[in-house]
This record gives structure tokens, C-alpha cells and sequence, in this order.
């Protein structure tokens, strides 16, 4: 018996024996455990086979993580995920797989010195107080750590591992062209599906849920805010406006022909985008990226321009009736109107809010939501309450010390990558990559501030990563200015050929 389980053994690697014992631990589980269990201990396999792969081609797990989160809510939306599984778990399981790979084959990964940054001690200090926010029992309803771990992985945690992992996989010239593209390709494909949206009509499951949102259909039915690849149109808005903060300066600055076309149609599609969603913050996102800008280049010449076509769009929109017929501009003009009531209803709230969080210094703690704070409780109505900004929903879950952290710790990850764009790099194209990065960040906190659209996916990675990029600019420079010198080459000498065939032509 030995002699043949060693046969079988050395035959077959023990893999049958390894199948027959998952799938009867998949039978217990699903006797004792349920569906759930069942169905996780089938897919384990899977999972390995995933990972396999994932430790072999690590930078396709890259882009797979990229992929997965610029269009997981458009997945979900369409009804196109498995039921009961949450949605930043796809995120956090990519993103933990491959800081894991980076750890498992450090000889392969000689990049976590460039982690040793000012962004990286920012977000070591804000994960450091969510982590004692465990001990926050302000509502009296004892520690639930279960409610602490989806909150504070959801408001800090999963910026650290953003951080993380753009840190260690883009780390070089070519990486960083690649998610340029890779970027602008997504942000197109989600104009588009906005254009289809408007031309063509939502799919059933679209249909569906915007019919049952007050928020979306509006003036009697005759307005639409669109909300293309993202959750809402809130989150669709402001995210595309700060893409096309990013992508304008991307195409100001770069010397690359065939990239700055790609570059200034994505960031023009992307201002036609923002108009559509009818999201009032986002005009004055793309305002203050581009405004920020202004200061970061450093040229009068930039300056002068931006301001006086900045200032004319401004003029018209604030003080004119140009465009009026059009329903969404009309909508993005009231961002000027202090009288709009809907556009004051969050400050009513706010109002509301302070009067309870005067005795929550704390804030009434991660994941207290709803159906963790009963009615009877004296911050139910801080739990089901609207915030309307990420801003606020911070405050009201960390109170006024945590919120005070926050912003401390945003505003040295946006200073400290201001002073590297600035000072630390001498390639102009390489400096407009580090300014749009850092402008469309400050862009996407501004609509932090008036909607909850941080830590929503895509944003979050997006901008929390392209912060990132700017701190690792430095290392790359070197090698960044060989990979520009030999394309411009190549450029010149395509327009040389062009220029040759056309004199031939003409004899």
C-alpha cells in the first residue's frame, strides 16, 4: 500500500488526492457553512492558478488590477459581477497579490527604497489614526471591529496599497507610456459609451436604476445627468474632469507628436464628457487643475494664455446667456448662482451635522452606517444622513480631529509632489507629466469637497496613483530623456522622408 500511495505520488504529484480533499471540504462547507463557503472552496483552484500566473507575469497582474478597477462599477452596474462578493474586494485582492509577488521575488523588485517619500509618511500617519479609530465607541454600542475593517480599508487602507504598488511596478520610462496610453485609451472608450448612452439608450440594467434615481432625471424628465462607466454621474464627472485637467497639460508639454494628438483629443472628449454629466462641481474642477497649472510651469507665456481663454470661458459662463438653450450648460452655470437651492441643500445639512458632532470630537467611528447604529440611537440620524462630500463623510465617521488629519496629510502628498515637479525635475515634457498628475489630483479633491467621489472606483487608484507616479519621477528622468531623444528622432526623421517624397513628387 506504502509502495503504491509512493508510486501514485511520484506519478502524479499527489494532484488527484489534493482535488478529492478540496472537494470534500467543499461538501462540509456547504453542509455547515453554506453556499458561500461552497462555492469560495471550488474556486480555490482558481484562485491558485491565478496567482501562478500573476508570479510569472506580474506586470499583465498590473494591468489587469487597472483594468478591473476603471470599469468594475460599469461590471456592476450592468449586473455583470457574481452576487454577494463586494467590489473592492477585486481591488484589494490585486493589489495585496502583487505587493505579496514584490516581497515573495525582492531581487526582481529593487525598488521599494523609492516607498522612503513624503507621500508614503502622509499615509503611514493617516492609516496610523484610522487604525486607533478601532477604539472610537462614541455611539456606546461597544468596538465592532468587523464595521472598523471595511471602513478604514475603504477611507485608508487602499490608498496605502495604491501607493504601494504604483511605487514598485511603474519604474521605468516605458511602464510609464504605457499607463499613458493605456489611460487615455480607457477615458476614451468611456466618452464613447457616453455618446452611446445619449444616441443610442442604456442598457436594461442602466435603464433600471437610473428610473429609480431622483438624482438623475430631472426638470420633469428632460434632463439626464449621464453617468457613462462609473457609479454616478456625480463620480463620472468630476473623475472626467480631472482626467482632462491631466491630459491637457500631458499635451501642452510633450514633444511627442503622435502622443500629443492622442493626448489633446482624450483630453478634449473628456471636457465634452464632464458637460454631459451634468455635475456642477466638475466645471470648477477642471478651473482650479487648470489654475494650478499656472503656478506649477512657471511661465508667463502659460500663464498669459490660460488666463485670458480660462477668464473668457469664465465671463461667459458666469455672466452671459450664451449656451443657454442647451440644458446642461444651463445646469453648470448655477455652480455661479449663490441663490440655487439645490446647489445650498448641503449646506443645510452641514448645519445640521455640527450641531450633533460638537460632542464627537472622533466622529462616531468607521463603518457606522445605517444598519449598525439602531434608530434609537442618539447619531442614527449622522448614520443615514446624506453627506453629499467626502469631506463631510470623513468628518462625520473621524470628527473634527480625524478630518483635521485628513486634510494635513492630503495637502503634504500635493505640496511635496508640487516641490518635485518644480525643483527635482529638469525634463520640461517630464515636468508637465508631474504637474498634470499633481493638478488633476488637486482638481479631484476639490470634488472631494463637494461630492463623495474620493475612494469610488476608478478615482481612487487613478489619482491617489498618479500622485505616486511624481514622486518616482526623479529615478526615471535619466532614462526618460534617452527614451524621448530617440523618439523625436525617429519623429524627425519621418518628417524628413515626408518632406523628401513631397519635393520628389513635385519635379
Amino acid at each position: 500500500m506504502i509502495k503504491d500511495f509512493a508510486t501514485y505520488k511520484q506519478e502524479t504529484g499527489g494532484r488527484a488526492l489534493l482535488l478529492f480533499l478540496l472537494f470534500g471540504l467543499a461538501i462540509y462547507e456547504f453542509i455547515y457553512a453554506g453556499f458561500s463557503a461552497f462555492a469560495f472552496i471550488c474556486c480555490s483552484p482558481i484562485i491558485i492558478i491565478a496567482a501562478y500566473f500573476a508570479f510569472k507575469y506580474r506586470m499583465a497582474a498590473f494591468w489587469t488590477l487597472f483594468f478591473v478597477n476603471y470599469f468594475i462599477q460599469w461590471f456592476n452596474k450592468n449586473e455583470w459581477l457574481p452576487s454577494g462578493i463586494p467590489m473592492s474586494l477585486y481591488n484589494e485582492m490585486l493589489e495585496i497579490l502583487l505587493l505579496g509577488i514584490a516581497i515573495i521575488d525582492a531581487r526582481r523588485t529593487p525598488h521599494f527604497e523609492r516607498t522612503a517619500n513624503l507621500m508614503l509618511y502622509a499615509l503611514i500617519m493617516w492609516c496610523g489614526f484610522c487604525t486607533l479609530e478601532i477604539l472610537n465607541d462614541t455611539c456606546g454600542l461597544g468596538i465592532n471591529i468587523g464595521a472598523w475593517y471595511t471602513g478604514a480599508r475603504l477611507m485608508a487602507f487602499q490608498l496605502l496599497y495604491c501607493f504601494l504598488v504604483f511605487c514598485i511596478y511603474i519604474d521605468n520610462s516605458k511602464v510609464l507610456v504605457q499607463y499613458l496610453y493605456v489611460w487615455a485609451v480607457f477615458s476614451l472608450f468611456t466618452v464613447f459609451y457616453t455618446w452611446k448612452q445619449i444616441h443610442i439608450g442604456f442598457s436594461p440594467a442602466e435603464s433600471a436604476w437610473i428610473q429609480g434615481s431622483k438624482t438623475h432625471i430631472l426638470s420633469g424628465g428632460t434632463l439626464i445627468r449621464y453617468f457613462s462607466t462609473h457609479n454616478d454621474a456625480a463620480s463620472f464627472g468630476i473623475g472626467i474632469a480631472s482626467t482632462a485637467v491631466a491630459f491637457y497639460i500631458f499635451a501642452i508639454t510633450n514633444k511627442i507628436k503622435k502622443q500629443r494628438i492622442l493626448f489633446l483629443i482624450t483630453a478634449i472628449g473628456c471636457t465634452w464628457a464632464m458637460f454631459q454629466s451634468g455635475t456642477r462641481t466638475a466645471m470648477a474642477c477642471l478651473i482650479l487643475g487648470i489654475i494650478t497649472y499656472v503656478f506649477l510651469s512657471k511661465s508667463a507665456k502659460i500663464a498669459t494664455i490660460v488666463s485670458i481663454v480660462f477668464g473668457f470661458l469664465f465671463i461667459i459662463l458666469a455672466f452671459t446667456n450664451i449656451g443657454q438653450g442647451n440644458q446642461q450648460i444651463r445646469r453648470m452655470r448655477t455652480v455661479f448662482d449663490r441663490s440655487d437651492a439645490s446647489a445650498n441643500v448641503r449646506t443645510i445639512n452641514q448645519q445640521t451635522m455640527r450641531k450633533y458632532m460638537k460632542e464627537a470630537p472622533w466622529g462616531i467611528g468607521l463603518g457606522m452606517n445605517y444598519e449598525n447604529v439602531p434608530a434609537n440611537n442618539k447619531y442614527s440620524r449622522m448614520a443615514t444622513i446624506p453627506p453629499d462630500s467626502e469631506y463631510v463623510f470623513i468628518w462625520l465617521r473621524t470628527g473634527r480631529i480625524g478630518i483635521t488629519i485628513f486634510i494635513i496629510t492630503m495637502l503634504m502628498m500635493f505640496f511635496g509632489g508640487c516641490w518635485i515637479t518644480m525643483f527635482k525635475i529638469k525634463s520640461p515634457s517630464l515636468r508637465g507629466i508631474g504637474a498634470g498628475f499633481c493638478c488633476a489630483f488637486i482638481s479631484m479633491q476639490l470634488g472631494g469637497y463637494g461630492n463623495q467621489v474620493l475612494t469610488q472606483f476608478p478615482n481612487c487608484l487613478l489619482f491617489y496613483g498618479g500622485l505616486t507616479i511624481v514622486y518616482i519621477l526623479p529615478f526615471i528622468e535619466k532614462e526618460w530623456i534617452e527614451y524621448e531623444a530617440k523618439e523625436l528622432a525617429i519623429q524627425e526623421e519621418k518628417e524628413r522622408l515626408k518632406l523628401e517624397k513631397k519635393k520628389a513628387s513635385r519635379v
